[in-house]
């Protein structure tokens, strides 16, 4: 399996022709909907939290792990989706991904005990680690080299879009139950129906994998060349030279040095090798400073101050809306000024938000809420943080993690620091619950301790990797 930095490039396919670079932009869109599953899947359960909390009357350490236990499939998922698609294709491996989707959309909706929602979210979970993988690579193989990086793009976009649309039907269903997250909506509690409302978009991304050809890279490997044929000149057009880009993908495909972990030893002490460990923190820092709160846990945290379930679900939409707002202008700047001074800006960012969070946290509730000032104060510093983490670190990590490693380690490099971001995920999602249980100030001044610890990080150990090539690098 080859990442979006591993894809071969070839100056024969440069350009798409109009008439094929519509098509090209439609696979690159369906292939897509795997990230928009990604968004929708990781962020939906913010609407169920409380319902759940009340139905099965559990503690917040309980509470924690039936949210995080879905990381852990995401784990399973991510580090054997490649694999899986060397051996029966990239299609075949989305189309397992909808599958899995699909049941645990349905399962999670109808669950008869806590630990068979658990079970549903693991697998669930598997597959947000499958597309998160599928996606990025399928559509860096089918891309022609000149649109490669703005196609590339669909993915992330489709995550954030993913995690918009997940709130915005949240709140609607919210509102059709009478703002009572256990009301009953077509029979069942209204948060059965969130977790379920999966089950379409998942099934449409199965539908879509039967609508677009599968990788030529694959088909080659697999000695299939005259259906690669076919689909080089589907999706880079007429004018190509088949036999030439066919034999320079061949040609890449025997090249390429197959990493494996012992390649990234040799850091004497230190275990692995420092470009490694940069990797390493920077998918730790992305994730340590508090994100996946806003996306798991923001309307539990809004009514835990004091509000209204309905507003505390609006607030959650209109947080993804900034998010969405963010990736858009990091993917705008990301070429122009550079990675390093985005994560920068965005780390500053993110201290001021987080500070500012944490101040406003600890007052005293009266009649159950925050004083006005303080929690206009929180709401707007916690879109600020969204805004700046998502303008920098939540699009230039996988910038960095995707230029930064030498060819001869990329790619076992690349799955150690997603494994590092998988499990410092897992820790703030699992601990959240019962660390604002014990103080929710002091809660967000972590997170704003490791945002500000990020700056000194980036400035000292993390090169600029704009403009250059990959060969270059290490």
């Amino acid at each position: 399996m080859t990442s979006t930095a591993q894809a071969p490039q070839s100056g024969a396919g440069s350009s798409a022709h109009p008439e094929h670079l519509g098509h090209v932009i439609f696979i690159a869109a369906a292939a897509a909907m795997g990230g928009f599953l990604f968004g929708y899947d990781s962020s939906v359960i913010n609407g169920a939290v409380e319902a759940i909390r009340s139905r099965y009357d559990i503690g917040s350490a309980a509470l924690a792990q039936v949210i995080a236990i879905a990381l852990i499939g995401c784990a399973i998922g991510a580090a054997t989706a490649g694999r899986i698609a060397d051996r029966i294709g990239r299609i075949r491996c989305m189309q397992i991904s909808a599958v899995m989707f699909t049941i645990s959309a349905v399962g999670s909706a109808l669950p008869f005990a806590l630990w068979d929602l658990a079970f549903w979210r693991i697998i669930g979970g598997f597959a947000i680690g499958m597309a998160s993988v599928i996606g990025p690579a399928y559509i860096a193989e089918v891309s022609p080299p000149a649109y490669r990086g703005r196609l590339g793009s669909f993915q992330q976009a489709a995550i954030v879009i993913g995690i918009a649309i997940s709130q915005l039907v949240n709140w609607a269903l919210l509102n059709a139950a009478g703002g009572d997250q256990r009301g009953k909506l077509m029979g069942i509690e209204a948060w059965q129906v969130m977790l379920g409302v999966m089950v379409i978009p998942a099934v449409l991304y199965g539908l879509l994998s039967f609508a677009i050809p599968e990788s030529p890279r694959f088909l080659i490997s697999v000695g299939k060349l005259d259906r690669a044929h076919e689909v080089l000149r589907e999706v880079e057009g007429d004018a190509l030279d088949l036999d030439a880009r066919v034999a320079e993908i061949e040609h890449a495909m025997k090249s390429e040095h197959k990493s494996t972990f012992k390649d990234l030893l040799g850091g004497g002490g230190f275990f692995f090798k420092p470009i490694v460990w940069v990797g390493i923190g920077l998918s730790a820092f992305q994730q340590l400073v508090g994100i996946n709160v806003a996306f798991y846990y923001s309307s539990t945290l809004w009514q835990s101050v004091g509000v209204d379930p309905t507003e505390s679900f609006f607030y959650s939409f209109t947080t993804s809306i900034v998010n969405i707002i963010g990736t858009v202008i990091a993917m705008i700047f990301v070429d122009r000024i550079g990675r390093k001074p985005l994560a920068l800006i965005g780390s500053v960012g993110m201290v001021v938000g987080l500070a500012l969070e944490a101040w406003a946290f600890s007052y005293h509730l009266v009649d159950g809420k925050l004083p006005s000032a303080q929690g206009w104060t929180a709401l707007i510093a916690a879109h600020v943080f969204v805004l700046f983490f998502a303008l920098s670190w939540g699009v230039v990590v996988w910038v960095f993690l995707g230029e930064m490693f030498p060819n001869k380690i990329r790619a076992a490099a690349l799955g150690v620091a997603a494994s590092a971001q998988w499990i410092a995920n897992w820790a703030i999602t699992a601990s959240f619950p019962s660390l604002a249980d014990w103080n929710l100030s002091a809660t967000y001044v972590i997170y704003t301790v490791f945002a500000a610890l990020s700056i000194p990080f980036v400035l000292k150990f993390v090169k600029e990797t704009k403009g250059k090539k990959l060969e270059d690098m290490g």
